[in-house]
């Protein structure tokens, strides 16, 4: 992104950053609290919580694959009116959303709204990073991650609260009134050109790398055992637990997110082991997701959510820092590619959860699946992605910093 001759003053850049991290707290309440309103939801709409449960899959599937078309389609114009585009689409899907009264235009409203979440957030990171300059991009690029994150790990369990009140619908017309004050707030933004995005044959070309595609691989197994299940935690709680209550587990869920989140960065920093550290947080989940239906209905369930919350949301950062160092020249290429692997893993991950739950799986069993693919990702970690590129030496690339990317979760 390049910035026009009228570059805004350091205080003004700040209140830019903050709306453009407004409009990612709006996005991140979006993304998960449908998984906690899936009973209510489901009833509402007369379908099964496993059908109902694929409006996850189409919001998620469109923010990882629909989305980077439409932002090639967009590619050359200002990024304020990207952003607005974006946003007026996101409300729009979102007001759909509150307004259905079948699963048909409940999908097809999700699926708009994936389509503005996914246009919207790496633009608004763009965005931030070419408003902060050099020596304040990092923080930007954390504040705009950071939204997002309280989106999800605050809001969602306030959305939820908000639904046993009002319904689910009136936690979707809150969401569709911060995307329209998101969408205000984008009006006072300066006009800057969008950088154009890469062709689809150079993101094919860098997947090709063998250790570019093993850790996208390992993102999307990840985004697949983590995020899928979080769609039927309902589902798993009513079944395994014997309580509707989703509340107090998910704000366990999303206070190991918290940690997760905060501490993964200056673990990464002090250490300079991301290999390592992956591998450590595949293990955790792996266990903390067999852990979860032998504790089920006890107090000690918030343990195996707060571990699972805090792998979840810690496993892209290293992810990054090795894609970082895999494809230096690429950087905001494969950051890009990993966060559609994440998204694309949640989309199959509520798809495949809904499905065999379909089959007769009972919601108490889909920990042990998830577990296997957590496993699974570890495996692939530790051979494939350990196995260095050509001419490549694989531990020195993991040891050296790369240049500043966004910090997912």
């Amino acid at each position: 992104m390049s910035n026009n001759n009228n570059t805004p003053a350091t205080g003004s850049r700040g209140r830019f950053v903050l709306l453009l991290a407004f409009g990612a707290f709006a996005l991140g309440l979006d993304a998960y609290v449908m998984a906690g309103l899936l009973p209510q939801v489901a009833d509402d709409v007369h379908a099964s919580e496993s059908s109902a449960g694929q409006m996850v899959t189409v919001f998620t599937l469109c923010y990882a694959v629909a989305a980077p078309v439409f932002a090639a389609l967009l590619a050359g114009r200002s990024a304020k009116a990207v952003l607005a585009c974006a946003l007026t689409v996101f409300t729009l899907g979102n007001a759909l959303t509150a307004l259905a009264t079948g699963l048909p235009l409940l999908l097809v409203a999700r699926a708009l709204a994936g389509i503005g979440a996914g246009l919207y957030s790496p633009m608004a990171a763009a965005t931030a990073a070419g408003l902060a300059g050099q020596e304040r991009r990092g923080r930007s690029l954390a504040l705009i991650m950071g939204g997002m994150s309280i989106g999800t790990i605050v809001g969602v369990p306030l959305g939820v609260l908000l639904a046993e009140h009002t319904g689910w619908r009136g936690t979707l017309w809150l969401i569709t009134g911060l995307g329209l004050l998101a969408l205000v707030g984008m009006t006072t933004l300066p006009t800057a050109t969008a950088a154009a995005p890469p062709a689809l044959r150079e993101r094919v070309r860098i997947l090709a790398d063998g250790r570019v595609g093993g850790i996208a691989v390992v993102s999307l197994l990840g985004g697949i055992a983590s995020l899928g299940l979080y769609t039927y935690l309902a589902p798993f709680l009513t079944d395994a637990a014997h309580t509707t209550w989703t509340v107090g587990p998910m704000w366990a869920w999303g206070a190991g997110g918290v940690l997760g989140s905060l501490l993964i960065g200056r673990i990464v920093d002090r250490t300079h082991r991301p290999f390592a550290i992956v591998a450590c947080i595949l293990a955790l989940l792996t266990a903390a997701h067999l852990a979860l239906p032998v504790a089920a209905g006890s107090w000690a369930l918030a343990v195996p959510l707060v571990v699972w919350g805090a792998a979840g949301w810690a496993l892209q950062v290293p992810q990054q820092h090795q894609l970082i160092a895999a494809e230096p020249d690429q950087a905001p290429v494969v950051v890009a590619l990993n966060s559609s692997a994440v998204y694309l893993g949640s989309a199959i991950g509520s798809a495949l959860g809904g499905t065999i739950m379909a089959a007769g799986l009972a919601p108490a069993s889909l920990p042990y699946c998830t577990a296997a693919l957590a496993l699974l990702a570890l495996v692939l970690h530790l051979t494939v992605v350990r196995r260095p590129g050509r001419g490549q030496a694989t531990a020195a690339q993991e040891e050296a910093p790369g240049p500043s990317a966004p910090v997912s979760r």
